[in-house]
């Protein structure tokens, strides 16, 4: 079978690259990069150091509104899928390119695998959220990481082609972080471009949605309480964010702050086994936090992942420093004997499925 995928941010790049390993071993795959993540730390360096096989197109959009984006990618996907006739196109998360590759192969009449299929927040105002429902109700087949996204298609209607496989995220997670050891495996490297060098202990914080780092007031909260906590917190700035963060640190004084350039896949494991507690607005971070066993707390009004609040290990919290400080400093157990997101083999039965497909 021919499959075509297509990526173009972080998190896609971490799911394909367990997934690809898996689905080469009997199919053929043909890669498209659109690329919504440009810049090097949050692109290129995930090809490289996860082995993941080079993009066979590489459509270098990225930047401008939803719709914008959306349609450039959607213009070019479909140029693309008519040259390559794939007999599948397999998709990720919920990003544009995620909702582009979804409605070009639609209308070519390609079957689509939606891999993160189900995840729902629950309100229309968050563009992921209809990336998300508008891929799966186009897709011929669902892959979900967790129960509660069967659960959620189930009661939009969806019940066939529904496959609970679990989390290419967590298959990721298990084999990367066996090769890591205990030194970090990249420098950190300040936004000045000098290398910094980090205590022993430390928080680990990303921040980079637009409600959260898109203009001072809620970002100037988010720093103004890691920056008032016992260790450093580590901070790898999204290029977007770059300036208003170099402007911030300076107006308040935030020290204890070590506000960095984007990080490879393989230092934020690094980063997220050895922090003390996790900060972050990011849905990937989420997950890999509880794997870590790692308090997380959530800036975010919607929860994403309701599996990893068992025992309160993640928190939703408002961007209001009181309220962080408070999450932070409150223990939780973090034990917890089911790992509601599979086996670590995820990556075997979505490729496995895909094969079996009769179209």
């Amino acid at each position: 079978m021919k499959v075509l995928t297509i990526v173009g941010a972080r998190p896609q790049f971490i799911k394909s690259a367990v997934v690809s390993r898996q689905l080469r071993k009997n199919n053929e795959e043909i890669i498209v990069h659109t690329g919504q993540h440009y810049d090097y730390n949050m692109s290129d360096v995930f090809f490289d150091e996860l082995k993941i096989p080079r993009p066979d197109y590489n459509l270098g959009i990225s930047g401008g509104t939803h719709g914008k984006m959306t349609g450039e990618m959607l213009i070019e996907i479909e140029k693309v899928l008519l040259i390559e006739r794939p007999d599948m196109v397999l998709i990720y998360g919920d990003t544009n390119s995620t909702l582009a590759g979804a409605l070009a192969s639609v209308k070519l009449h390609i079957p689509i695998c939606h891999v993160e299929a189900g995840v729902r927040f629950g309100t229309l105002t968050n563009p992921e959220e209809i990336n998300r429902i508008v891929s799966d109700d186009v897709s011929a087949i669902l892959m979900c990481c967790t129960e509660s996204a069967v659960r959620n298609l189930s009661l939009e209607g969806k019940t066939e082609n529904v496959f609970l496989v679990g989390d290419p995220m967590y298959d990721a997670f298990n084999f990367y972080v066996d090769k890591i050891g205990s030194k970090a495996p990249e420098k950190i490297i300040g936004l000045d471009g000098e290398e910094i060098f980090f205590p022993d202990k430390f928080y680990y914080m990303t921040c980079h949605r637009e409600e959260n780092a898109g203009s001072d007031e809620p970002l100037t909260e988010i720093l103004y309480a890691m920056n008032s906590l016992k260790f450093p917190c580590v901070y790898p700035v999204h290029p977007r964010n770059k300036e208003r963060v170099i402007q911030l640190k300076q107006k308040y004084n935030f020290k204890n702050i070590i506000a960095c350039q984007p990080v490879g896949y393989l230092m934020s494991i690094y980063l997220t086994v050895n922090a003390e507690k996790i900060l972050t607005d990011s849905g990937g971070l989420q997950r890999e936090a509880f794997f870590a066993k790692k308090q997380c707390i959530t800036i975010f009004d919607y929860i994403v992942w309701p599996e990893t609040m068992i025992d309160n290990r993640n928190q939703l919290c408002k961007p209001c420093r009181k309220e962080i400080v408070s999450k932070i400093n409150t223990e939780q157990s973090l034990t917890c004997a089911l790992m509601p997101f599979g086996d670590g083999k995820a990556a075997c039965k979505i490729a496995e499925l895909i094969s079996k497909f009769d179209r």
